[in-house]
């Protein structure tokens, strides 16, 4: 009876409708399964999906890009007993993000599959430590032709429900930030659930230092930014194996990225800061997000804007009111900064990534659902 009852548990973590990185396509959702609901949109640069169905409720999700080419990437994968969400922001270019986004849910799965579907912290760790293997397996295979892939990372926020438990996994500094209701006072508190890895922070700053004593340069102030090694402002990440391994960092790779002293140990990791949080009723919603969101908006005003408007197109809204507020940072309307074609946009703001999941503690009790399984990707490119 116990065993019957994990094999049906680990039908949770199987894959809906795509394969290892197939069904890519250049607009729109990559791979997804439409019975999610909602249509997607699409205005300018920004995709959206207003609103959708997964297992434990409603979702919002929204994209926008600023690159020439756009380096973030997310994903919601839902099944009858859990929900994993991804956003994966990349830096150096795009390849990582893509990496991550078409191989970690499929580690996650298999690794959860091996001990019967049972979701655990370190299930999520050995998904993302099996990612990195893999990119930097890629890198290695791509050296002698594209050796400047070794310099490409993405950020990295994993999302897990399962079992009534929350599980957020991070490296970098993209956010999640839960909305929960202040008892029967109508208001909602937001609560970051997440651990950034960004140098301008002072406790990384510590803990760059206490891992590297006799490196005195370790993080480096420039232009009034905090960086590692002067390069770069996470400490974590996928990819970034120049920062890990020194065979990747030499010529031929651009020489703003080779340090000019040998490294003796990684100097960026990809273990990930993992919390787990059980679900309380009073918890609405999670905004999970990318960094380029909470650059022109608050923990507090981005759970204001949701919780005071309809859950449909709460990913859009969120992402409309960052760009009214970096175009008001630049004295200009929002309407010309619309105007705007992606590369020039990046002196504006970033690419980026907004998924809302509302959560419905109904269907969260009574842990199975009506809903069939969903899965979305956002788009590759615009």
């Amino acid at each position: 009876m116990l065993q019957a009852l994990m094999n049906l548990l680990s039908l949770c973590w199987r894959p809906f409708g795509r394969g290892n990185g197939e069904g890519l396509d250049s607009v729109g959702i990559v791979g997804a399964n439409f019975r999610g609901g909602g249509r997607d949109g699409k205005d300018s640069l920004l995709w959206f999906r207003d609103f959708g169905k997964y297992a434990w409720g409603d979702f919002s999700m929204a994209v926008v890009q600023a690159n020439q080419v756009l380096e973030d990437q997310s994903q919601i994968e839902s099944g009858p007993f859990g929900t994993f969400v991804g956003v994966y922001d990349g830096h150096g270019g795009p390849e990582a993000a893509r990496y991550v986004c078409d191989n970690l849910f499929r580690h996650f799965q298999a690794i959860s599959a091996e001990s019967d579907g049972v979701v655990t912290a370190e299930t999520i760790r050995n998904a993302f430590l099996r990612t990195e293997e893999g990119f930097t397996a890629l890198v290695s295979e791509l050296w002698s032709t594209r050796p400047n892939v070794a310099t490409v990372g993405s950020c990295c926020l994993v999302g897990v429900i399962c079992q009534r438990t929350l599980f957020v996994a991070n490296l970098g500094d993209s956010r999640v930030v839960l909305g929960k209701k202040v008892g029967n006072t109508g208001e909602v508190a937001a609560i970051q659930l997440s651990t950034e890895h960004n140098a301008n922070l002072e406790e990384v700053r510590h803990e760059l230092k206490d891992l590297h004593p006799h490196d005195p340069q370790i993080v480096v102030l420039k232009h009034g930014v905090w960086r590692v090694k002067g390069i770069i402002q996470v400490s974590k990440s996928i990819g970034d194996v120049y920062m890990k391994h020194s065979q990747f960092n030499r010529e031929p790779i651009n020489a703003k990225f080779r340090l000019p002293e040998p490294m003796h140990m990684p100097i960026m990791s990809a273990n990930p800061t993992i919390l787990s949080h059980p679900l309380h009723p009073n918890d609405s919603f999670l905004i999970f997000a990318s960094d380029g969101l909470w650059e022109h908006l608050s923990n507090e005003k981005a759970v204001e804007i949701v919780h005071k408007h309809p859950h449909a197109g709460s990913a859009k809204r969120l992402v409309k009111m960052a760009l009214q507020e970096a175009a008001r940072k630049r004295e200009m309307r929002y309407s010309d900064l619309r105007k705007i074609d992606k590369k020039v946009r990046r002196h504006f703001h970033d690419d980026i990534t907004v998924i809302v999941l509302f959560l419905n503690h109904d269907l969260i009790s009574r842990g199975t659902v009506e809903e069939p399984p969903v899965s979305i990707r956002s788009a590759v490119d615009h």
